[in-house]
Parts: structure tokens; sequence; C-alpha cells
């Protein structure tokens, strides 16, 4: 089970220290923080505890859309690489 320690505070599952969050998780957290900060009725430190969440929540996500680009770029390069050359031999033959 996951220990949810501080997680009142800053919005957090704690899941942050046992297991890395997946995309759709991050930012499904990461919306909540950013509601209860629009939403005001925060002391400073809570406050702040949010902020520095939503900081490392919204990493998580870029990094996870870095290497979704990553790995489409590299299956279309890989599809162009393989694909030209196919064809380019099926003109030449027909």
């Amino acid at each position: 089970m996951v220990v949810e320690d501080g997680a009142d505070m800053a919005g957090g599952t704690g899941t942050e220290t046992t297991a890395p969050l997946g995309y759709e998780q991050a930012r499904d957290e990461l919306v909540e923080v950013v509601r209860r900060l629009e939403a005001g009725g925060t002391t400073l430190e809570e406050s702040l505890a949010l902020w520095e969440r939503g900081e490392e929540l919204a990493k998580v996500c870029r990094r996870w859309l870095e290497g979704a680009r990553a790995r489409l770029d590299a299956s279309l390069a890989a599809d162009d690489g393989e694909g030209g050359e196919g064809e380019e031999g099926e003109e030449g033959e027909g």
C-alpha cells in the first residue's frame, strides 16, 4: 500500500516516492493542483507546497512528452528509411 504522507498539503498521492507516475496520472494530478491554487483559500505554506508539486508534475509530463516525441521521430525515420527503398524498387520494376 502506498503511504500518503504530505498528500493533504501538496495535493499529491505520495506515489512519487514509491512508483514513477504515468503521463495521465501526472497530468490529472497537475490539473487538480492548478484547480486548488486557483480556488485559493490555502495558506502561504500550502500554496508553496502546491506550486512545488505542480512544478514536479510538469517536469514528469514534459519528460513523458519528450520521450513520446523521440519514439515517434525514431519510428518515422525508420519507416522513411525502409519505405523509401521499397518504393523505389517497385517503381523501377513496374
